[in-house]
């Protein structure tokens, strides 16, 4: 039986499908849906539907085309026919829309990846992978262990590794854009988005704030996001 879909609707205007980091929870995205709603009808995929009540039940193991399926469902479900949508995805959301992008492009007008940390790409990959995964379980475990079920518990322990894991093999010089924060220069997920550019022929660009730009700087982040996509919509753009 296929697994029920979780998303939320809000805004007008073309589709654009947010699929969110960490375990796919959209905590505190509400001012960049907001934001983005002036210009778009935003789609926010949970993916794990932990805000669709959810959150506390067993969750296995996720691999990036789990996401990418539900986030092609999501599409197939929401989008008019023959119309295509944009799309961005941040951190793990970022590896599931590189994946979306690989898999399933035909309903896809441009896609935005945002710091996904495919670490592997990097020189001495395995390292910087293994170095990434432990300052994020050592700086996260005591809250994940000690309390409730949270969206940070599920993400530590079946969505970081996996995803971590991840390379993209595929070359995309048109409908693909991978973005990184201003804030990150000189971080290893910065490094890690310009690889991932260089490794499928996409332009690279830089966006509002680091790591977490969509919550630190939701306005100026949704405007410098709104523009990137209609830049690719600009008559004449590439395709």
């Amino acid at each position: 039986m296929t697994d029920p879909l979780h998303y939320d609707t809000t805004g007008n205007g073309p589709v654009l499908l947010l699929v969110p980091g960490g375990a796919g929870h959209p905590m505190g995205l509400g001012p960049l849906t907001e934001r983005l709603a002036q210009r778009f009808t935003v789609v926010t995929y949970d993916p794990l539907g932990l805000t669709h009540g959810r959150l506390g039940r067993p969750v296995p193991d996720q691999r990036p085309a789990h996401w990418s399926d539900g986030a092609h469902r999501v599409l197939e479900t929401v989008l008019p026919p023959g119309e295509r949508a944009h799309v961005f995805g941040t951190s793990s959301g970022g590896i599931a829309v590189l994946d979306l992008f690989a898999r399933h492009p035909g309903r896809l007008a441009h896609v935005v990846a945002h710091e996904p940390p495919c670490v592997t790409l990097l020189p001495d990959g395995a390292h910087e992978r293994a170095d990434l995964i432990e300052r994020l379980t050592a700086g996260q475990r005591a809250s994940a262990e000690d309390g409730p079920p949270s969206p940070i518990a599920v993400f530590l322990a079946h969505v970081l590794r996996p995803f971590t894991a991840y390379t993209p093999a595929f070359s995309a010089p048109t409908g693909l854009t991978v973005a990184a924060g201003a804030d990150s220069r000189g971080q290893v997920l910065h490094r890690t988005a310009q690889a991932v550019a260089q490794r499928t022929g996409s332009p690279f660009t830089e966006f509002p704030g680091g790591h977490l730009g969509t919550l630190e700087h939701p306005v100026a982040f949704a405007d410098r996001l709104t523009q990137t996509l209609l830049a690719a919509d600009a008559p004449g753009a590439a395709r």
